[in-house]
């Protein structure tokens, strides 16, 4: 039986390489969707419709935490926004995540969690490894750092031949004007 691990997914086309890339290394990925931090709404829903749509077309597990939290996201994040700090900012956004996703992870007893967040070219991995060790630790898991970057192509390349919504930035107000 292969061991689970719960991984934060914050939209399909993210999720395309580490998915395989987690069942070549024998692991059995289960998706975890929750992700505050898109905006507008019809963005949220075009990424959580597309991550139903990964979920059908390759036979996974997805558990949904579909709550559009806006207000209490933009409070969690606040003191980053309003000093324009933008470091900051990510990473609250990346804590308010990691930190659902231990916490869920240990509801469900699954031992191992990771994020898409590690494929991306254009977050801050070293931040991201930081919080998810320490949510990790806080819930009584291990946070399996892989950087998934080396990848990225082969990510392109899978969302684009399953003809999965590509989105032009991480989500949040902030990365859409400033990308």
């Amino acid at each position: 039986m292969k061991e689970k691990v719960l991984i934060h997914t914050c939209c399909a086309p993210c999720l395309c390489y580490p998915h395989v890339r987690l069942l070549k290394e024998g692991y059995e990925p289960v998706a975890f969707w929750f992700n505050p931090n898109i905006h507008p709404f019809s963005e949220y829903q075009k990424r959580l419709n597309t991550l139903y749509v990964y979920q059908v077309k390759k036979q996974i597990d997805v558990i949904y935490n579909d709550e559009y939290l806006l207000e209490e996201w933009l409070a969690y994040t606040k003191e980053g926004w309003l000093n324009n700090d933008k470091d900051l900012r990510c990473k609250l956004c990346y804590r308010i995540r990691l930190e659902r996703l231990a916490k869920v992870a240990q509801e469900r007893d699954i031992d191992k969690i990771t994020t898409t967040l590690l494929y991306s070219k254009f977050q801050l991995h070293n931040d991201i490894k930081e919080i998810g060790n320490e949510v990790a630790n806080k819930y009584g898991r291990e946070f399996l750092y892989i950087d998934f970057r080396e990848g990225w192509k082969e990510g392109i390349k899978i969302s684009k031949d399953l003809g999965l919504y590509r989105q032009r930035y991480c989500g949040c107000i902030f990365s859409e004007v400033y990308r």
